[in-house]
Parts: structure tokens; sequence; C-alpha cells
């Protein structure tokens, strides 16, 4: 090796190698959903989930076949440009935009990429060029720091999250759906409503007999297999299904039979979120980033996102529970429990930062008067902070992580103070009901 190239290598060997760094775990792939495990059910679930599988397994089928008849043997369009999909749909205009030209254009291009199954995927620019004829239903989305040791490693890298909740996927095509529906009467607008239609039977048929949502389907194996609360999946669908059901003057549209479906697919939501909260010595703490759908136990994910309690998903999820027009008991104590957990676990006097470019990299600091401030990941065991790296290690101190992913990841949120302060406001209405 030339000796000008020591440098180079060294830099690279610390940025993804901390010195001294303590290994308290090792991270382990969460499980696909399969036969083998649905048949270790009691007997009574097993139909459901078998019925499930096979939906998932042919519905797949039908996507790969219905792309290969559009392609000419030994031609294969570019991927689509990719590009944060949310930022071209937007949601919050006046109504009247959604009945211009641009509006319809955008509406256009969503369905062009709309799947088979009525989903789909992530990182499309949604203001750009429809699908070609033949063109992949997804642009890739492929880390550069993907290898096949990797739990990310699709099974197919050319058939990867073809249909997915991950990143505001699907739910924010819907809605945009339905804001240009609604702006576009008559047969103009048909198109948008039957695509609307075909995405809300998609979120049916994605839903878990347990009323959660992978975060893809059909299902592509491993940790997308779980119920998954990152990005919102499963809040965020349940949202969609419940507006469609209720707002009459919105969704007419929709056939009758669907709206009761949508409704009751949303309660059913409900029960999964509150089947999944994780307790701990008999005290219910948060909630897990994903769980496993068959055992509900949490699931790890990514390399570097460990089996965890999650602190920016919990506090997701308990904005949607407040936000429910007539809470349960049961969801009440579930809401009061997880802010006592939050306000049990904040971080005061210490802040996040520097950056990529800050020598040593981000790291925590004492600050006075700094917080509150909250660790991505909380063990399930201890409920101490934890933090995963690419290797698969798990560290109970930040700094202990490889620069590469210290830089890479957000490890400290301020994002839960959101929850309690709404909770200030929920919680004078809502005493706990007693049991």
């Amino acid at each position: 090796m030339h000796r000008s190239h020591l440098p180079l290598l060294l830099a690279s060997l610390l940025a993804f190698t901390p010195l001294h760094a303590v290994v308290i775990g090792t991270s382990t792939p969460a499980e696909p959903i399969t036969a083998a495990r649905i048949a270790q059910l009691p007997a009574k679930d097993r139909p459901a989930w078998t019925a499930y599988l096979d939906r998932s397994q042919k519905q797949m089928r039908i996507d790969r076949a219905t792309l290969a008849s559009e392609r000419t043997p030994g031609v294969e369009p570019p991927l689509p440009k990719e590009s944060f999909a949310a930022r071209s749909m937007p949601l919050h205009r006046d109504a009247a935009w959604y009945g211009t030209p641009e509006a319809r254009h955008i509406a256009d291009v969503i369905l062009s990429f709309q799947t088979p199954a009525g989903g789909w995927s992530k990182n499309l620019d949604m203001s750009g060029s429809p699908r070609l004829r033949g063109q992949s239903y997804t642009a890739g989305d492929l880390s550069q720091h993907l290898s096949i040791k990797d739990f990310d490693a699709p099974r197919d890298p050319s058939w990867n999250y073809v249909g997915t909740f991950d990143n505001d996927a699907t739910n924010t095509e819907l809605h945009f759906l339905a804001l240009v529906s609604a702006a576009t009467p008559g047969k103009t607008g048909d198109a948008y409503r039957a695509g609307f239609i075909k995405g809300i039977r998609y979120l049916l048929a994605a839903q878990f007999p347990n009323g959660g949502w992978p975060q893809v389907w059909p299902l592509e194996g491993g940790y997308h297999d779980a119920i998954t609360y990152n990005d919102n999946a499963v809040t965020e669908s349940a949202e969609t299904l419940t507006a469609v059901s209720q707002d009459d003057s919105a969704y007419a549209f929709v056939p009758a039979a669907l709206r009761r479906q949508s409704s009751a697919a949303a309660r059913h939501a409900l029960d999964c979120i509150l089947a999944t909260q994780v307790i701990v010595n008999g005290k219910r703490t948060i909630w897990a980033q994903q769980h496993d759908a068959l055992t509900l136990a949490p699931a790890a994910a990514r390399n570097y996102e460990p089996i965890a309690l999650a602190s920016g998903e919990s506090s997701d999820i308990l904005l949607y529970l407040m936000q429910l027009p007539h809470p349960s008991p049961a969801v009440v104590r579930a809401i009061r429990a997880g802010v006592d957990w939050l306000k049990s676990a904040a971080i005061y006097n210490e802040a996040w930062v520097g950056g990529r470019n800050t020598p040593g990299g981000r790291h925590l600091q004492p600050q006075s008067g700094a917080g509150p401030l909250w660790s991505r990941y909380y063990s399930t065991t201890t409920g101490k902070p934890i933090f995963g790296d690419r290797d698969k290690t798990v560290h109970d101190t930040v700094a202990d992580l490889s620069l590469e992913r210290r830089n890479g990841y957000a490890w400290y949120s301020a994002g839960p103070k959101r929850a309690l302060d709404a909770f200030t406001a929920w919680s004078p209405q809502h005493p706990v009901a007693p049991r």
C-alpha cells in the first residue's frame, strides 16, 4: 500500500470502529411471517393467519406477473426518479388548488405508480413524469451501506418496498387523491375516485388479523413483516380508514359496505395498539418501533435499530390516542401510563450537539437548563438508553458508536415533549376510570 493512502485508511477505520467501545449486546433479526411459525400458533388463530399469508403470496404473484407482462424481453426502463415523495404531494393547499391542472397532473402520476395490489412504493417524485409502461413501481431505495449481512438486505433487489407504508407512503397518496377527487366532480374525477377505492381495499387487505399493519405488503420478509409503528404506519392507516367511515361529504363515493369495513378496521387497529403496549414488571410503559406480528413482542429492524422501547413512535401513538373522541377506560389508562413513562425517562441539563463536520462527531453535552430530551431507544429490561451500530452491536453510551452511525441517526430528540404538552390539555377532561 502506498504511504499516502494511510491517512485515508485510518480515517475510514475510525469512522466505523469506535475505540474501546463497550458492547452490551448484539441485535438479532426480526422473524418473518411463515407457514411454519403460523403452525405454532394456537389452533383458533391459525386459519386467519394462513388466509392472510396466502392472500399476500397470491398478490405478490399477481403484482410481479403484471409488471412482467408490460415488459419486452431484454428491455427494462430506467428506475423512476428518487425523491422525498411527501413533498411532491402537498396536502394543505387551498381546496381550489386541487382542481388545477398542476394538482391533477400529480394525481395522474400517483395513479400511474399505483401497484396492482393498490398501494404505492416510497420516495417517488409524484410531481414528475408518469410511470412508463414496464417501469418499476419503486425507485430502488437501496442504502449505500447495504450488504448481504444487513437485516435490510432485500431477497430480491429488483423488488423492494413494492407497496409500503414507510416514509408516509400509500396514506399520503390516498389523501391527495381524495382532495383532487373532491375538486374534480363528474367523469373527469372518476379515475381518482377509483384509484382511491382501490387504495382503501389495499389497506384492508394488508391489515393483520390482529389489527396492525406491516411495513411492506405484499409481505417482503424480515422486519418488514412486523407490526410497524415507525413512520406511523399503523396510526396513519387507522386515521385514513376512520376518515372514510365518518366523513359523509368527502367520501360519499365510497361504497357503504367498504365504509363499514373501514370503520371496523380502524377499531381493530386500536385493539392492536392497546395489546402491544409493553408491560415491564406488571406496569405499562410505551411501545417498540416494531412488534412481531405473531407474538406481539418488540422486534428489531435495521442492524442499528435493536429491540427496544421507542420514545418517538410512542409519542406519536399517544398523540393519536389523545385525539380519539370518546376514549375508553382502557385507552385512558394506556395514555396515562405512556405519559408517565415518558416523564420518567426525560433527560434534563444535557443537549445533543455537533454535526458531521464537528470534531468527534455528534455528542451529548452538559448544558444547564437544557431539555427535556429523550433517547430514541430504551432497553426493554432496564429502561435505560441503548444505541445500535451497523455491525449489530448494542451499546449503552452513544459515544461508543462508530462516527458514521453517531452522525447519521437521530439518537436524541425533544419530539416526545409534544405528547406531554398535549397531555396537559387532555388530562383534566379524562380522569382515570375505576376498573
